[in-house]
């Protein structure tokens, strides 16, 4: 399970504090920018619709919030019948149970059917895709497009990327392919292969983070925005040709990063 350290205690609600009275600031400065140019009956307009803006747009994660929370609700139903069939012999292990289709746990429940060759499977099947590098883009019919980035303007050695949050940070590599068995120090740039909700904890403390996959869109790209740090994607094989404790410069300007100084551990 990854471990997040976030420092000094109770910063994260100073910084919250500067963040909202910062975007306050922001608003009262573009609704007066607003009225020198285009008058206080616009001003007012521009005015209004900050003000919904910030106090609307959160009601939006409520239908979240809730699906989320029914959903933690069916998981913990899942592995009180997930452990009734590992003391029946029907599973080896508890979590096996997400291996599984619901209706196949619906079928081992009412006709004590076993699932440990489907479970084996399934493991087999897992092991086998997650060594497999999906193609960067894919057609409909399924052919499999490759091109690489023509960019002159670069630093000699500096790996290509799509520049999706602005910012240049220079820090210390820290390389993730599983976010449940690491954590990122204070400072560090992440460098992973995608990320996904699961991964949103180890930004807290993220300088710039490298990414494999991604678009202007994508998760990662998203939050990297939302907490204001640097961020470059699809650089290939960043996380092979990136070792952790390098240290790195990411160019969010400009979409590149460079290793500055080699001090990897392997």
């Amino acid at each position: 399970m990854a471990v997040v350290d976030t420092g000094e205690e109770g910063l994260h609600r100073r910084e919250y504090n500067i963040t909202i009275s910062e975007g306050k600031k922001a608003a009262e400065e573009l609704v007066r920018e607003v009225e020198a140019k285009h008058g206080k009956v616009k001003g007012k307009m521009v005015k209004r619709l900050v003000r919904v803006l910030r106090n609307v747009m959160p009601v939006r994660e409520h239908p979240k919030y809730l699906a989320m929370g029914l959903l933690y609700i069916c998981k913990k139903a899942i592995l009180e019948e997930a452990n009734i069939l590992v003391s029946k012999g029907q599973l080896n292990y508890q979590q096996d149970v997400f291996y599984l289709k619901l209706s196949e746990i619906y079928n081992a429940v009412k006709k004590d059917e076993c699932l440990k060759e489907v479970v084996a499977s399934r493991k087999e099947e897992y092991s086998h895709f997650q060594k497999l590098n999906p193609p960067r883009l894919m057609t409909s019919n399924g052919e499999e497009i490759k091109a690489s980035y023509k960019r002159e303007d670069l630093p000699e050695k500096a790996l290509a990327g799509m520049p999706v949050s602005s910012g240049v940070v220079e820090g210390i590599a820290k390389v993730i392919q599983n976010p449940t068995k690491a954590s990122v120090n204070k400072g560090e740039i992440l460098v992973a292969p995608f990320t996904d909700p699961g991964w949103t904890p180890l930004f807290i403390n993220a300088a710039a983070l490298v990414m494999e996959v991604g678009g202007l869109l994508t998760h990662g790209t998203v939050v990297a925005r939302e907490y204001g740090i640097p961020a470059v994607v699809g650089i290939v094989d960043a996380t092979k040709k990136i070792k952790t404790g390098q240290k790195i410069r990411v160019d969010g300007n400009a979409g590149y990063v460079l290793v500055i100084e080699d001090q990897s551990i392997e």
